[in-house]
């Protein structure tokens, strides 16, 4: 998957901000399979759980 535009991450940012709440989930939390999740939403792009912060 190519790395992330500017816009993409600012996109991330604001959504992760709002919190799991927000896109369903009850926990206030956020887990890495939220996350993981999260980002293949917009992005149309599949990450591994351990992927979600090293480079997907």
């Amino acid at each position: 998957m190519p790395r992330p535009c500017e816009v993409q991450i600012a996109r991330l940012e604001r959504e992760l901000k709002r919190g799991p709440p927000a896109h369903g989930w009850a926990d206030r939390r956020w887990t890495l399979l939220w996350i993981k999740t999260l980002i293949g939403r917009p992005f149309h792009a599949s990450c591994t759980v351990e992927g979600t912060f090293g480079g997907c």
